[in-house]
């Protein structure tokens, strides 16, 4: 059975004014699970990303989220259906967590007494008692703890799609291993579409159901972490991903 497709790039050109970082592109995300973006820097990761909620526009092509054009949606209210986590969190330091939390709800205009409630349900998802944090100051706050938030925030108005662009990469070691594995049991429960990019090849591989390995703008290989590493589509697979994670396969 076909899995139906949260987002689908078709023929996505797009050019910075020193030639074309992607060009007539194609890729589908399957919904509901974890996809991570890696390659080399300057591949067309990030732009991925910004297309899907309009941060950045194509030259040509077509992007669609849950099968309408992105182009035909009023980019306010797609951003606002669509969750987007970023490595600088960017918590309102003069909001509590609570109000941090439900900002986008609010904005969509959820009943208080709604919201009060999803504020709880979303602290408890991600770890965090709501009673010790819903009025605390982002200060206040670890910079994982705070990470934690950013992916609640993500979560408040319940979008189906979830865009993460480094979110993990100025934690310490510990606290980013610890969130990589909330990251997985947080999504075997609520299912959302997840695009990860990252420059981390062990988180790449560790968080994701597919991967998408991209150079210079085209698709290398695309598959499971498992698929990648006892199959590699070309020599250019094993030299990015590190001849030292293909030990445990014979290839």
């Amino acid at each position: 059975m076909s899995q139906a497709a949260a987002v689908e790039f078709k023929q996505v050109t797009k050019n910075y004014g020193s030639g074309n970082v992607l060009e007539r592109f194609d890729l589908i995300i399957p919904a509901g699970r974890i996809v991570t973006i890696i390659g080399p820097s300057g591949c067309g990761k990030t732009t991925l990303l910004k297309m899907v909620n309009r941060l950045i526009e194509p030259e040509s092509g077509t992007v669609l989220v849950e099968g309408e054009d992105v182009a035909t949606v009023d980019p306010v209210t797609l951003r606002r259906n669509i969750g987007y986590v970023i490595q600088q969190i960017g918590l309102f330091p003069h909001m509590t967590i609570g109000q941090n939390i439900s900002i986008v709800p609010r904005l969509k205009g959820e009943k208080k007494q709604d919201l009060t409630a999803r504020i709880s349900e979303l602290l408890e998802l991600i770890g965090l008692d709501p009673a010790q944090f819903r009025n605390r100051y982002p200060h206040e706050l670890s910079g994982g703890q705070q990470q934690r938030i950013g992916v609640a925030r993500a979560l408040a108005a319940n979008p189906s799609i979830i865009l993460m662009d480094e979110p993990f990469s100025a934690l310490d070691p510990i606290s980013r291993v610890q969130l990589q594995k909330e990251l997985i049991n947080l999504n075997q429960r609520v299912r959302k579409t997840i695009i990860f990019v990252t420059h981390d090849i062990d988180e790449a591989l560790k968080i994701a159901d597919l991967v998408v390995l991209l150079k210079e703008g085209r698709i290398i290989q695309t598959g499971t972490p498992e698929q990648l590493l006892e199959h590699p589509s070309e020599p250019y697979v094993l030299e990015f991903l590190g001849p030292e994670r293909f030990s445990q396969y014979s290839i």
